[in-house]
């Protein structure tokens, strides 16, 4: 006979998911792909997603013939991972259980710690794949900072809504006290906030939250010589493909990432911010040069001379339809570009984003409820379960607890998030 929840249980477990509810604070500003669970388990737990399509227009002056200037369209594609199984395991025994309030305490710290782990997942993924990068050369001060976030994605054509920004404490602090300054008067209500709460609240068109577990990035230690050619015979461009083919038929291509040849990789390590001599940045529907140098990644180092950077160098060089359709980038073609690394001192990591570009999978475990143990579940607004299991060893007379939630986190377009860095020489 399964063991049953008594009353007060039932009642601990409904404040366990309230609470994992309103402490999944990252969660509630992504977006939500709900995924057939019976679907995903066929599938490795994987499923591709699309990426935004962007469409070109031509002038058809003189008349309306346009019939030699139709061009292919290209789907690109990413894939997202159900690939976090988190889980609290905690035991309680015969004589621990005459304290009831245990099991709330062990839950609550239950709770908290699996919505920090989706909270993490975010973050983590959010500022190690943004490319978007914000060097300031001095400490967090207010408005100026928000402000170079919201111009490098104006200039290339993030939606200028739901947007987010995370900073570590002592960064958003450092924001909290400018406001407690500027235009102080007891009575306005930014400036109180600021100093009362160390509130900073809205700036710059960004919603501003603070974290207490900001990842940190070490100093690039990559030198200051490192080169790679742009030049179209090099071919360290980008052509964007919706699939390719192989052994197995036609596979989905990930365009997120390029490997791309440089003089060395000594020193160079993921997480590595860096811009390239003579590659600027266009607005991504326009085209339009924006006169900026345009930031990158390093994801990964392959071997002495190559790197998997993101995002990929889509420069139009190699004058195919997608190459126009996808253009990141306008070179100045040169066998020597300088890279040059913006990461040149440790800092914290503060990641913003646009609402669309990062999203979150609920899974779902099929635990049976007529095995011996007694389950409970519940999911929250955003669509993520909670489950919570109980059972019962006569032998040792010890209750086993376990909470648990599957999701997987994932970066659809790394050129619509980014990271800010503080106090780079």
């Amino acid at each position: 006979m399964a063991n049953s929840f008594s009353k007060e249980e039932r009642v601990a477990f409904e404040n366990i998911l309230e609470g994992f509810q309103d402490a999944l604070v990252l969660s509630r500003n992504v977006s939500v792909y709900n995924t057939d669970q019976a679907m995903m388990e066929r599938a490795n737990n994987t499923i591709w997603r699309p990426m935004p399509y962007i469409a070109e227009s031509i002038n058809a002056a003189p008349g309306t013939d346009i019939s030699g200037s139709y061009k292919n369209m290209t789907q690109l594609s990413v894939p997202s991972t159900i690939g976090f199984s988190k889980s609290v395991p905690f035991t309680l025994n015969a004589l621990e259980l005459r304290d009831a309030l245990q099991e709330g305490r062990l839950g609550d710290a239950a709770k908290q710690k699996l919505a920090s782990d989706i909270n993490v997942a975010i973050m983590n993924t959010a500022s190690s794949q943004g490319t978007l990068v914000v060097k300031r050369t001095a400490a967090a001060t207010g408005f100026d900072d928000v402000a170079q976030c919201e111009a490098i994605m104006n200039e290339q054509g993030v939606p200028n809504y739901d947007r987010f920004l995370a900073l570590s404490t002592r960064d958003y602090n450092g924001m909290a006290n400018d406001l407690s300054k500027a235009s102080r008067s007891f009575g306005n209500s930014k400036s109180d906030s600021a100093y009362e709460r160390a509130f900073v609240g809205q700036v710059s068109s960004f919603d501003t939250f603070k974290l207490d577990y900001a990842n940190r990035q070490a100093a690039a230690a990559g030198g200051g010589s490192k080169t790679i050619s742009t030049l179209v015979g090099a071919a360290n461009f980008l052509v964007p493909a919706a699939t390719s083919s192989s052994v197995g038929g036609q596979i989905n291509v990930d365009n997120r990432y390029q490997t791309v040849s440089v003089s060395a990789t000594a020193g160079v390590a993921a997480g590595d911010c860096f811009t390239i001599a003579g590659v600027t940045s266009v607005h991504h529907i326009t085209k339009q040069d924006t006169g900026q140098l345009k930031t990158f990644r390093v994801i990964s180092v392959v071997n002495g001379t190559s790197m998997v950077i993101s995002p990929g160098i889509i420069s139009d060089q190699g004058g195919s339809d997608a190459e126009a359709q996808y253009q990141n980038c306008i070179v100045a073609p040169s066998g020597t570009a300088a890279i040059t690394f913006l990461n040149t001192t440790a800092a914290y990591l503060n990641p913003f984003w646009q609402k669309d570009s990062l999203e979150i999978l609920p899974g779902r475990y099929a635990v049976p409820s007529d095995a011996g143990t007694a389950v409970l579940r519940g999911t929250t607004d955003q669509g993520l379960e909670l489950v919570m299991q109980k059972f019962y060893d006569i032998n040792t007379m010890t209750t086993k607890y376990r909470c648990d939630t599957l999701f997987g986190v994932v970066n659809k377009q790394p050129e619509m998030s980014g990271v800010i860095l503080f106090s780079q020489a």
